[in-house]
């Protein structure tokens, strides 16, 4: 079976236990791609509620919790706030998201039961699904040459504010290719590339025309590149360009 027919096979069957059954269900955690995907399939299940949660406000990696109808259900999801910092601040590395995903993914963890990886002053946080809490608290005792602990936190002490560096340029227009070149250094038939093989999304929704107006508040996240917020127009030229501003999340 291929992976996206496997994956929609999983999505009916939580909406459909979550119907017969009159319990709330959880898949694991979803990246924008899956999002829209189940996004795409709520019309199948009209007696299903879905919502979404990723841990903290404007999460990139999320799980749907399956609801089986609109009446209130009190349920938490699943999933794990992790903090984890190293042994000795004074000896350790500068660790990249890399570097904590890569330590994660070699204790054999799969990638859907990890959420996004938040990087603070002091280490990082890491929402993971509770079934693998335990044992990462366990076994996660290193990242490159720093020795690290890994504690538990509550998701609702969890306060996230992200870093960003704010960027402006002139574009002849405000369209999703020449947006992403003021914020990429890369050639237009690069970033088409990027927009045409479905890694660009605009506010969790998958956009595949290079052309797509943006408006004013847009968060767009590019599939290996990270995330940007569209400002909006500061002014415009003399010539018909606009000097434009956005924010690069870092």
């Amino acid at each position: 079976m291929e992976k996206d027919e496997f994956f929609l096979k999983r999505i009916r069957e939580l909406a459909n236990l979550s119907w017969q059954r009159d319990i709330v269900t959880f898949s694991d955690f979803l990246n924008l791609n899956e999002q829209n995907i189940v996004s795409s399939l709520k019309h199948q299940f009209p007696q299903i509620v879905m919502e979404t949660s990723g841990g903290y406000e404007n999460a990139e990696r999320q799980m749907v919790a399956f609801l089986p109808d609109a009446l209130y259900y009190d349920y938490g999801y699943p999933m794990q706030a992790l903090k984890i910092c190293p042994v000795n601040k004074r000896f350790a590395e500068d660790l990249t998201h890399r570097d904590y995903l890569g330590a994660i993914m070699n204790l054999g963890t799969s990638r859907t039961k990890i959420g996004d990886i938040i990087q603070t002053d002091d280490g990082a946080i890491v929402f993971v699904k509770e079934e693998i809490s335990d044992y990462m608290m366990k076994n996660l005792t290193r990242i490159r040459h720093t020795t690290i602990t890994v504690e538990r936190r509550e998701l609702s002490d969890i306060s996230y504010e992200p870093h960003f560096e704010e960027l402006k340029g002139t574009v002849p227009s405000v369209r999703l290719d020449t947006v992403l070149s003021v914020a990429y250094p890369l050639s237009r038939s690069k970033l088409t590339t990027y927009i045409e093989a479905a890694k660009v999304f605009v506010n969790g929704k998958l956009i595949t025309n290079n052309g797509y107006h943006l408006n004013k508040g847009d968060l767009i996240s590019v599939r290996g590149l990270g995330r940007i917020a569209y400002a909006g127009i500061l002014s415009e030229t003399k010539k018909g360009r606009y000097m434009i501003s956005l924010r690069k999340y870092i």
